[in-house]
């Protein structure tokens, strides 16, 4: 998956925003004003950090050679997908809608139902 399809995806997200809140390169991605992706360039080295459940993290990363630990993340509950690697478009889309959920669970009932 390229960077520009991975980004289209995450904002096809219900309530999804694109902000820019570290510098002007690191694209954040929140529902209700919380984090659910972020795509970073590093030294040309472009990755997509999303959420998951620690159990899942693990299991992730030793499946594909493309998930490892979060980037400047909470590396328990956070994987950096990068890109051109071994991860097939589908499972990076099935990460985002994972990633979505848990944000989305995590909100308040009020904001949920704004947003949903």
């Amino acid at each position: 998956m390229d960077v520009k399809k991975a980004i289209e995806y995450c904002l096809s997200k219900k309530g999804a925003e694109e902000t820019y809140p570290f510098d002007e390169t690191t694209l954040v991605f929140k529902v209700g004003g919380k984090m659910f992706g972020l795509v970073y360039d590093r030294e040309g080295d472009k990755g997509l950090n999303l959420k998951c459940d620690p159990d899942l993290n693990l299991a992730l990363r030793e499946q594909y050679e493309g998930v490892i630990p979060g980037y400047h993340m909470n590396k328990t509950h956070w994987n950096t997908v990068l890109f051109d690697k071994d991860v097939p478009d589908e499972e990076i889309m099935r990460f985002v809608d994972i990633s979505y959920d848990l944000v989305v669970k995590s909100l308040s009932k009020k904001v949920r139902s704004e947003i949903l």
